[in-house]
């Protein structure tokens, strides 16, 4: 039975070719891609990645337009602290509690006319909210 989604079909096809974009980006800067699309209670981890000892939880962002800018500051206080609860919770599954993590945004922009998408990487984009400061 397909999985019910509260997107249309073509958000989801539309935010997957993102996050596939997002993907082969990180990778070729090095990343070693952990995870992808992890659901917890509280949320969803789009990408969860290793950069040398570095635990990344990269959000994908994406739009049809060729400003990055919004899409990334669509990442509010509200999604950080359940990216936050998530990534807590990933850790804790892994038992890498004691390994150094951050938080990534990967604006990915579809402009008209192009087969490729810009992205714009935000290292560190912001830090742990709630309970889970105490581990960072």
């Amino acid at each position: 039975m397909a999985k019910l989604t509260r997107w249309p079909i073509w958000r989801r096809w539309f935010g997957t070719r993102s996050e596939r974009a997002a993907e082969k980006f990180l990778k070729k800067l090095g990343y070693r891609i952990l995870g992808r699309n992890v659901c917890f209670r509280n949320g969803e981890l789009d990408l969860v990645a290793r950069q040398g000892d570095i635990i990344v939880f990269a959000e994908v962002r994406s739009t049809e337009g060729a400003d990055t800018g919004i899409p990334a500051l669509s990442v509010d206080f509200i999604k950080q602290r359940k990216l936050t609860e998530s990534a807590k919770a990933w850790l804790q599954r892994h038992r890498l509690l004691d390994r150094t993590s951050r938080f990534d945004v990967l604006a990915v922009s579809w402009p008209a006319n192009q087969k490729e998408p810009v992205i714009e990487h935000f290292m560190n984009a912001f830090s742990p909210t709630g309970r889970f400061q105490m581990f960072s």
